[in-house]
């Protein structure tokens, strides 16, 4: 305890030095805690993906869209519980500039529950669509952006032509919904049946269907079934499960862990260079101090510790500082990524790595003050 006084008064000596190095360190933790919170909140959010969905779309990346005539055949494949289906609409709003995505579908039960993490429609909302040829939901964020709500007709100028040449469509505002993915705010649902009802073209397609299978542990056996059923079909199709698609996009993005240990690392050595230097600086212009220090008897271990505990209080809150920033990032961030989050560990690893850090960039400056000679630090030399 006899040491804390000294710790503080060392520490605040050059309040400008300390806070730079709080700054730099706090920078630090507050990447790593980003970067492990995106890796979690990625894999969290494709472990959360349902094994059970299976995801149909044309087997060429952009390619003519699947018959709608392909729902029986959906249905009568041994495992499958339930089919639905999507399409969608793009175009803008009033400026060209303000793009909007209309995502046509099936208004079933079966989108309240289909990807409640990503995508969530009210019972009640969902029967107002059913109730409304015209209708449309919309999300929060979309609502404030233009000013919608409930009630509202809104124009939509596609490049989609309807069957009478126009190519402004009009939707009736009835509900809400609730989406998690970037894009929120450009992006309306539809009733399918208008859609196909009213374009002038690909009439009696959708760009994608939806499969419920029974049992998730035969996902992969119905998916194989599927594609093989057409196979050798006008239209063939590519099937996959929404929880494999996410586990495939995951390994895309490449090994995070190995991204995230080289982008801290490269920032790290940085830093170590910076605060050694800086703590050198501080301990050269302490010398007479630290002579004086040890002409009252503190002994060169003292000293030792000293110094070590200065720079170990320095980086310890300047990462619990940096991780409370990335923390605060989240809430935000969230709406991207579906269950972000930092995990316990993360902050155990913080913990080690600024003892870690304060250890590497202080043990030469701690050494001198250690092996420092009275007489010669009061002498000047």
């Amino acid at each position: 305890m006899k040491y804390l006084p000294l710790v503080w008064s060392g520490i605040w000596r050059r309040p400008g030095r300390t806070t730079l190095i709080l700054l730099q360190i706090a920078l630090l933790f507050a990447l790593f805690g980003v970067l492990q919170g995106m890796k979690t909140g990625l894999e969290q959010a494709a472990a959360k993906m349902r094994a059970d969905v299976l995801f149909v779309a044309p087997a060429a990346f952009g390619g003519t869209p699947l018959p709608f005539s392909y729902v029986e055949p959906l249905r009568a494949v041994p495992g499958v519980q339930t089919v639905t289906y999507a399409d969608g609409l793009a175009g803008t709003y009033q400026k060209p500039d303000q793009q909007v995505y209309a995502l046509a579908m099936e208004p079933t039960k079966v989108w309240t529950t289909l990807v409640p993490d990503l995508f969530q429609i009210q019972p009640k909302d969902l029967e107002a669509l059913q109730n409304k040829r015209t209708g449309a939901l919309i999300s929060a964020d979309i609502g404030r952006k233009y000013g919608w709500k409930i009630g509202d007709r809104i124009p939509f100028t596609s490049s989609v032509a309807q069957s009478n040449g126009s190519t402004t469509w009009y939707f009736d505002i009835v509900g809400n919904f609730t989406d998690h993915e970037p894009g929120e705010a450009s992006l309306i649902v539809i009733n399918y049946a208008y859609l196909d009802e009213a374009r002038g073209s690909n009439k009696g397609t959708v760009r994608n269907f939806y499969v419920v299978v029974a049992d998730p542990h035969n996902a992969a056996a119905v998916a194989e079934r599927i594609d093989h059923n057409f196979a050798n079909s006008p239209s063939e199709t590519q099937t996959t499960s929404f929880k494999a698609l996410a586990q495939q996009q995951l390994r895309q993005i490449g090994d995070l862990n190995l991204a995230i240990r080289a982008i801290v690392s490269a920032v790290l050595v940085a830093l170590l260079f910076s605060t050694c230097t800086l703590m050198m600086q501080t301990i050269r212009e302490r010398t007479p101090e630290l002579a004086v220090l040890k002409t009252v008897g503190f002994t060169d271990r003292g000293v030792f510790l000293m110094v070590i505990g200065e720079a170990t209080a320095v980086c310890i809150a300047a990462a619990m500082m940096g991780l409370a920033l990335a923390w605060g990032a989240f809430p935000y961030a969230g709406k991207f990524i579906p269950g972000l989050s930092m995990p316990i560990s993360v902050v155990g690893i913080a913990l080690l790595g600024a003892i870690l850090v304060a250890l590497i960039s202080v043990a030469i400056p701690a050494r001198m003050a250690a092996r420092l000679r009275v007489v010669d630090a009061l002498a000047g030399r």
